[in-house]
């Protein structure tokens, strides 16, 4: 399949939020799934998989994605202009909601944020029953990309809580601060019939499982997607 960009945004310091139109009818997928983009660069076919930052509408996909300055295609991406097209494939992956749903925690760090994006719109208006919360990690206040979309969210929602956590926070920032680790003691509790959803960097991953594991939790109760 081919997509093409439709427009752009950006979001925080080297992270831009993007919008493509697939060129088929339906683009059929679950909150949570990635596409992979392919493109040839100096003769040789580059592939990376990226999560899906929207839950399905029609053939439209929202992506976000930060510029690494020493990859192979997030600078082309980020040189591309509104009709340009790329080469892509799927929607696939398993980092998606369980069913039947639980309460749930989803604990992410940078751009490990645009599946939860997705998942969060998605499930919310579906799964009225059960508790959300997010932890998001960053270090900036600046960086905390679709603020406002998940403070609303939270206001209009009695069973979503938005807990944001800066590593580096300014003096004016009144919430949280610290890793995403230091949090999660308060967040689960004594609860241990809740599922834990984790997506960014390894070493955060790894860490939030390993808490988790020597916390008691059931490993099926721990669902991940690394981004490195």
């Amino acid at each position: 399949m081919i997509a093409r960009l439709l427009e752009f945004t950006d979001i925080a310091d080297e992270v831009r939020h993007f919008v493509f139109e697939a060129d088929c009818e339906q683009l059929d997928f679950l909150a949570g799934q990635f596409v992979s983009l392919n493109e040839s660069i100096d003769g040789k076919k580059i592939t990376r998989a990226y999560s899906i930052a929207s839950q399905p509408h029609g053939n439209i996909f929202e992506l976000c994605l930060n510029r690494v300055e020493e990859g192979k295609l997030s600078p082309r991406l980020f040189d591309m202009q509104v009709g340009d097209c790329i080469e892509m494939q799927g929607p696939l992956g398993y980092f998606v909601m369980r069913r039947p749903a639980s309460d749930s925690l989803f604990v992410a760090t940078g751009t490990g944020i645009a599946p939860f994006r997705a998942i969060i719109k998605d499930h919310l208006p579906k799964d009225r029953d059960h508790q959300f919360t997010l932890l998001f990690g960053v270090r900036h206040e600046s960086n905390l990309m679709y603020r406002e979309e998940f403070e609303k969210l939270a206001s209009h929602h009695s069973n979503f809580r938005f807990r944001p956590t800066l590593t580096q926070p300014g003096p004016g920032w009144k919430g949280s601060s610290g890793r995403v680790q230091t949090h999660l003691a308060e967040l689960i509790g004594d609860r241990r019939d809740i599922d834990v959803y984790i997506c960014g960097m390894k070493a955060m991953v790894d860490d939030v499982r390993q808490w988790l594991k020597t916390s008691g939790f059931d490993r099926k109760r721990i669902i991940y997607e690394k981004y490195d």
